[in-house]
């Protein structure tokens, strides 16, 4: 077939200049090549190069008729490790097509020519699913340094092959990213001859505070720092005035270099003056900063930038950034849900570290140097080794915290971690030497020390004595007794919830129902395909059963207690994120205010599909008899397009009734404005903050300039005042009012303000629970112990 097959059967062009690709070409230009393109688009130093477009990976792809080949070993194969193999086997020994592969050369040829001589370049993959806002690959494709002209062709096989490494085929399964739909850009770079590099953050990687840049260096190619190979330098810089607030000299152990001779990369052993001076002066790291801004400015975000230091050339030309992507953990968590638990602080410390990924675990240590020894790790374990790697991600999902060597705030360890959601202390220096393998321990990731023993508490009490948390429980003591131990309130106490499958986690919490239950986490990581596209394939029963299954598993741990269901609230972005999405799915400029909510299930193009939600909630009531589980409109926009809805899902069987209430989201105004109308219609309204707080407010809650600057704030006294009218006027026709935004979970005088207007309930995230509930008990009494005073001044009087 090769032989017969030319690219003019490829749409699109194979090579591309950096310098021609802006940040919307990334279908084109893969993640990493769409955002070099569009640095030095507006001013930033990359270094030249030039790009192999996804159209010439495609093209490679067909002219050797592979992908049914992959899809066939996908199929078979259900060995990770075994499937990628074959595939990558497939891929290396088949041939570059001959006018691709001239293009590949004549790109080389002219980045030479600019140079001025023959170059050594980097490449690096760029994969058309790698580098987004919604999940870090952090690492999953290969990048090559200092490949020569004669290497060329090779390195761009092994690149497209590194598309399905058997990490990059989990990875991708994680994240429910169709395996044959996806396609590999490759960047052709001039090699920087690195002194000193690393990566930045335009935010405090540990804690989320959008004022400071975090820079992390290190001597050599920033693979060091990167891989975690070492405990990098840190240079932490104010945004505000340019100012270096913090620095941390680091005892960096190695370097890694190129050896001319050997023509490869070598890691060279560092002693003496190099080990311990600071691997970037402070003229460096206020001109990085100065770029960071510019790039954090242009893409209106937190940024994860890598650059690096070329010895070659002089201070200022010698700064570089090869590399900028959107920051993935703080930008998609809201710095409101990180409040943590904290340890008592009483117990030896065995070792202390960087912070990488805030929390707090107690468990079982286990030491691992090698990941070949890793086949007993044992589910929530903390994991004790010296460094990690993309290698160690199916293990490091098994941990319940993470304790490295070596590494900083932006190694593979940390920036995992924080995607998972599990505690991590990084750069310990000893933790595998004075920790003992099997020894009980408790990781407390927001200080960065670890104990020995059990030691946790919740965060604001004085007493040492440990607490109920979804990491640890009291043993010896039954739930029914431990639950008793808490303080009784009138404002019930709900919890949100995304993910079914961990709800036993929770059990011993102190909640009331289940105030929020997402369904998004199931669409996503259970069924992964666009409900329509089930409906046109003939499967829509898929839909319905594993969506009944998710939703049940809740209601059933927890029953009588109720569980709000809110159905779907993607956005058009996101949905069109789901296997065979892309054929449903509008592109929309804001896709925040626009086809979401019920505007989406009264449309004609999604209203079968919403039929299948309201089958599924259906089904777990009636046929599983789970009479608990409640529902929930979101983003209600007026009151004609309400009924509607309640008119589809009562054409399916589903009606209000004693024991099946019918919520709404509140938070668009209008929710606000004609609550009378809208108390008529349904049971109840649940407060979204959030997006209260950005619509009544006119406030992009993810600008982070506006925030600085304090726009964005929940205790508005307009938000406030909303809320005060909602609630009354909702009791006004006997009807139930929550909140389920982050206010109530980081703010006590909201916790105040709410039970003082008598909110019905308050529904926060698992890890506020407890919290809430003493704030909420504390406030109760507080009224309580005022109107018994109140009355006993009125009877003297």
């Amino acid at each position: 077939m090769g032989n017969i097959m030319t690219s003019s059967v490829i749409e699109g062009d194979l090579i591309l200049d950096l310098k021609s690709i802006r940040k919307d070409m990334f279908s084109v230009a893969g993640g990493k090549g769409a955002n070099l393109g569009e640095l030095i688009a507006f001013g930033i130093r990359v270094p030249p190069g030039f790009v192999i477009t996804s159209n010439a990976y495609k093209y490679f792809i067909e002219y050797n008729n592979l992908k049914e080949k992959i899809k066939e070993v996908l199929e078979k194969e259900s060995d990770e490790e075994s499937a990628s193999e074959k595939i990558r086997s497939l891929i290396l020994s088949a041939l570059v097509p001959k006018d691709l592969e001239e293009s590949i050369y004549k790109g080389y040829d002219s980045l030479s020519k600019m140079v001025g001589k023959e170059v050594l370049v980097a490449v690096r993959s760029s994969a058309t699913a790698e580098d987004i806002g919604e999940a870090s690959f952090a690492g999953q494709q290969d990048t090559y340094l200092n490949v020569s002209r004669s290497e060329l062709i090779e390195a761009v096989k092994k690149v497209w092959a590194s598309l399905y490494a058997a990490r990059a085929i989990s990875y991708r399964k994680a994240k429910s990213i169709d395996q044959l739909n996806i396609s590999m850009a490759v960047v052709v770079q001039k090699m920087v001859n690195s002194r000193s590099a690393g990566v930045m953050f335009t935010l405090h990687p540990s804690t989320g505070d959008r004022n400071y840049i975090v820079i992390e260096s290190s001597w050599g190619l920033g693979e060091s720092v990167v891989g975690g190979k070492v405990t990098p330098d840190e240079v932490v810089i104010e945004k505000s005035s340019l100012k270096i607030v913090e620095r941390r000299l680091s005892h960096k152990t190695s370097k890694i270099v190129y050896d001319p001779v050997a023509r490869k990369n070598k890691t060279v052993q560092l002693t003496g003056e190099e080990a311990d001076t600071m691997s970037i002066n402070d003229e460096e790291a206020i001109e990085l900063a100065k770029l960071a801004l510019k790039i954090e400015e242009h893409y209106g975000r937190p940024m994860d930038i890598e650059w690096a230091i070329d010895s070659d050339l002089k201070f200022p030309d010698n700064v570089f950034i090869v590399q900028a992507r959107p920051e993935t953990y703080w930008s998609n968590k809201g710095k409101e849900e990180q409040k943590e638990k904290k340890s008592s602080g009483s117990g030896r410390i065995l070792t202390k570290g960087i912070p990488a990924s805030p929390g707090i675990a107690v468990g079982k240590a286990r030491i691992l140097l090698d990941l070949k020894d890793a086949k007993n790790f044992q589910q929530g374990e903390i994991l004790v080794t010296k460094m990690t790697d993309p290698d160690w991600v199916p293990i490091m999902k098994m941990a319940s915290a993470i304790v490295t060597d070596e590494g900083g705030r932006t190694s593979h360890a940390a920036i995992v971690s924080r995607e998972l959601g599990i505690p991590a202390v990084v750069g310990t220096g000893n933790a595998t030497k004075v920790i003992q393998d099997g020894q009980e321990i408790t990781v407390d990731a927001t200080r960065g020390i670890i104990y020995e023993g059990k030691v946790v508490q919740e965060e604001g009490e004085k007493s040492s004595a440990q607490t109920v948390t979804p990491q640890a429980s009291v043993s010896g003591i039954s739930r029914e007794v431990l639950l008793s131990l808490y303080p009784v309130t009138a404002t019930k106490i709900y919890m949100n919830l995304g993910q079914p499958d961990i709800i036993n986690k929770y059990l011993d919490l102190p909640f009331d129902g289940i105030g929020l239950m997402r369904i998004e986490f199931i669409v996503s990581e259970w069924i992964k395909y666009h409900p329509l596209y089930l409906i046109k394939i003939g499967k829509p029963e898929e839909f319905v059963n594993k969506l009944a299954e998710g939703i049940s598993m809740v209601a059933s741990a927890i029953y009588p207690r109720p569980v709000v269901v809110r159905f779907s609230d993607f956005k058009s972005n996101e949905y069109k994120s789901l296997q065979g999405g892309t054929e449903f799915e509008p592109d929309e400029r804001n896709p925040m205010i626009g086809w979401r909510g019920v505007s989406r299930y009264i449309s004609k193009q999604y209203e079968p599909a919403f039929r299948l939600e309201v089958k599924a909630i259906l089904k777990v009531r009636e046929e599983m008899g789970l009479s608990n589980v409640w529902v929930m409109f979101p983003f209600v926009r007026t009151t004609w397009e309400l009924n509607k809805a309640i008119k589809i899902m009562e054409e399916e069987g589903l009606r209000r009734s004693s024991d099946f209430k019918v919520w709404i989201m509140a938070e668009v105004p209008s929710v606000v404005v004609l609550a009378d109308e809208f108390s008529k219609i349904v049971d109840g309204f649940s407060i979204g903050s959030n997006d209260l707080a950005q619509l009544t407010l006119g406030v992009d809650r993810d600008s982070d300039l506006l925030a600085r600057m304090g726009y964005y704030d929940e205790r508005d006294p307009a938000v406030l005042e909303s809320i005060r009218r909602l609630i009354r006027t909702a009791h006004k026709y006997g009807r139930t009012v929550s909140i389920c935004g982050q206010a109530p979970s980081v703010y006590p005088e909201v916790v105040e303000f709410l039970v003082k207007e008598g909110i019905d309930s308050i529904s926060v995230n698992p890890d506020a629970v407890t919290t809430t509930r003493r704030w909420v008990a504390s406030v109760e009494q507080k009224i309580l112990l005022q109107g018994l005073r109140n009355n006993n001044q009125e009877d003297k009087e």
